[in-house]
């Protein structure tokens, strides 16, 4: 689906992934690693202010990607 966002809508998309060679298969441009299949976007072993910063980095790092151009698959 980001694929299709990005060719017909002209929408650029970041896809946040926790596997990423099936990523890059589908062939997502903009590629931002994910923490891990349960928990994404979080790890909930941390404390609160360690999430916090987790989770603020992913978010940073994915509109660093959101704001990227790019011309090939990007993993960021």
């Amino acid at each position: 689906m980001v694929k299709e966002l990005e060719e017909t809508v002209n929408v650029p998309v970041v896809h946040v992934c926790t596997i990423v060679p099936i990523s890059l298969t589908v062939g997502a441009n903009r590629i931002v690693p994910a923490v891990a299949i349960p928990h994404p976007l979080g790890n909930p072993s941390l404390n609160i202010e360690e999430e916090r910063a987790l989770r603020r980095s992913l978010v940073e790092r994915a509109l660093k990607a959101l704001t990227t151009e790019v011309t090939e698959q990007t993993l960021f």
